[in-house]
């Protein structure tokens, strides 16, 4: 028999929390000292030792799961149309307005959204909530923070064998893309293994391209267009010219012909201020400027021979390496080239004699950059050698402005589109330099360390905060300039505006000085010619001439031969008298 016993408890009081009360203390056991006890203990000997209270910790690295990000398009239409009607339609969404607003329901339903309707308009008429508070207080100038500039991401060419970046260019509506231009200019450098693919990549997506560009050869450069984002325009290593459509996939729309392309890779190509939006062109080392519709890429539409002696001659042309062109002078247009020599020209010039307005010349190599000023487009900036320089388009003899000659070759260069007196510089050596002469011309203001293998190209966001710089091993690298470069500052271009004038005049009045040298000079040169022609006879036939220069020169031959026979015999005498006194 299993004996039970059953505990009985209130559901309520399962559960609940104890309950204390105090009382006074109470004594369990009192255990009083032994003194016998104390002699059995040994004393053991002291020792000291040092211990740190400290945990134990130990280093790991973890791989955290690398975030990626799609693309997805999505194309807005106008709704609210049924689906017979075509929103693009002007014709048939009237017909459809009418017929709606003759309807007694729709009557009804705006009366009954108007009192709604009039809720909000009142809401937003009772309060402005674009005022600013604050507009009439003064600025306070904020205090300078020291140049810097940081890295945001690294682009790095996807393939295997790895290609200079050799253009960027910036995507037009808020610079969210950059494209990149990837090419081998090594003489003999390339195999076949090397990749013909240049990429579009999402700023916020190092990890792998947005897009991919296929062209049938290399390419050297491209640009966006200013007026249509979705397209592109591109120079190719083998010298044609390849448009894009982003949105009808990889492959280039249009590509010119071969036989009328350029002969030489394609340096740099620009998008021309045009009404249709869809003009470019193009220079080459070939010695050749040619225009382009990219509607029509069969041939160009125009040719410029960049011969200096203006006769058009191919043979002799310079090869071009830069160009700029400025949207507010739309028939003027600059070419630099591998010989140091910047060329102005003229588009709509009567002439092609007429369309080299002047040449300026200053650097000892090929002018790899070629930019003008965007606040003032008189002034403009080229690189080339070891030195970036400043010039006027006033002075022909000289640039206004240059620094000192650096260790290691400029390769490209560009102005911040923000503030005037700012432009960026790249090396060989892998530095970005960033320059404000305002600040100081000697110097520059921040020098940045971006990659240890050499620098080729370099391009600015248009808002002037980020910068991209392609590599020679396919890197293109992203920085984020500090806002003290990246902001207009207070009477900037005044000042700046004041010291390009200064220079201006200074070298005005060191060329006006030279020019008073030469002129002595071809003078006194002039003069020393007339006196020397004066004392020759100038009427004497050349027959004359002839015989008087025998007769000169035969006298001269005797009478060197009488002073020789003369001196001959002196000797001989002094010799005998000599022998005579021995005896």
């Amino acid at each position: 028999m299993e004996i039970v016993h059953v505990y009985t408890k209130l559901r309520s009081e399962f559960g609940r929390e104890c309950l204390f009360s105090d009382r006074p203390a109470e004594l369990l056991v009192d255990v009083p000292p032994d003194p016998s006890l104390a002699l059995q203990f040994i004393q053991k000997t002291h020792r000291d030792q040092a211990v740190q209270a400290c945990r134990d910790m130990s280093e790991h690295q973890v791989n955290t799961e690398r975030f990626e990000s799609d693309s997805c398009g999505i194309n807005h239409v106008e709704g609210g149309w049924p689906k017979d009607v075509n929103p693009q339609e002007m014709e048939q969404t009237i017909r459809f307005r009418k017929k709606v607003e003759k309807d007694e329901s729709y009557i009804n339903s705006i009366l009954q959204l108007g009192s709604a309707m009039e809720h909000c308009i009142r809401q937003n008429n009772a309060v402005d909530i674009y005022q600013e508070y604050f507009e009439d207080e003064e600025e306070v100038e904020e205090s300078q923070e020291p140049p810097s500039a940081k890295t945001i991401n690294v682009f790095r060419d996807p393939n295997e064998l790895k290609r200079t970046v050799t253009g960027l260019s910036w995507h037009p509506d808020g610079g969210r893309k950059l494209a990149a231009a990837y090419s081998c200019l090594e003489f003999q450098k390339t195999s076949r293994e090397t990749s013909l693919d240049s990429y579009i990549w999402d700023v916020e997506n190092p990890n792998r391209p947005e897009m991919t560009l296929k062209p049938a050869s290399p390419l050297v450069c491209l640009d966006y267009n200013p007026k249509d984002s979705h397209t592109l325009v591109g120079g190719c290593y083998n010298g044609q010219i390849a448009y894009w459509d982003t949105r009808r996939g990889s492959q280039p729309v249009e590509v010119s012909s071969v036989e009328h392309s350029h002969r030489d890779p394609v340096y740099k190509i620009i998008w021309l201020q045009s009404k249709t939006g869809t003009d470019a062109f193009s220079a080459s080392t070939d010695g050749q400027v040619l225009w382009w519709d990219v509607r029509r890429l069969s041939e160009p539409t125009e040719c410029l021979v960049l011969d200096p002696s203006r006769e058009g001659h191919l043979d002799r042309a310079l090869g071009g390496v830069s160009l700029e062109f400025e949207s507010t002078m739309p028939t003027k247009f600059m070419v630099g080239t591998e010989q140091g020599v910047v060329m102005s020209c003229n588009r709509k010039a009567k002439t092609p004699a007429e369309k080299i307005v002047c040449t300026y010349d200053g650097h000892h190599g090929p002018v790899y950059a070629l930019q003008r000023n965007p606040f003032f487009p008189k002034n403009f900036l080229t690189v080339g050698d070891w030195t970036a320089r400043i010039w006027s388009e006033d002075i022909k003899e000289s640039s206004i402005m240059w620094t000192r000659y650096q260790m290691s070759y400029l390769t490209d260069a560009c102005w911040s589109p923000v503030r005037p007196a700012v432009f960026f510089t790249v090396k060989m050596d892998g530095v970005l330099d960033i320059w404000d002469i305002l600040f100081k011309q000697n110097d520059p203001t921040l020098s940045l360390k971006v990659c240890d293998e050499a620098l080729y190209s370099l391009r600015l966001q248009d808002n002037g905060r980020l910068v991209a710089c392609g590599s020679q091993q396919g890197g293109a690298t992203l920085l984020e300039i500090c806002s003290g470069l990246s902001t207009l500052q207070k009477n900037e271009k005044s000042l700046l505006a004041a010291m390009f004038e200064r220079e201006t005049k200074r070298e005005k009045i060191l060329e006006a000085r030279q020019r008073e040298l030469r002129l002595k000079e071809r003078s006194r040169s002039e003069q020393s010619r007339e006196e020397d022609t004066g004392r020759d006879d100038g009427d004497d036939p050349p027959d004359q001439l002839i015989s008087r220069a025998e007769t000169d020169f035969y006298s001269v031959v005797e009478t060197e031969t009488r002073r020789r026979r003369d001196r001959e015999e002196q000797n001989v005498c002094e010799e005998k008298e000599v022998k005579d006194e021995d005896f």
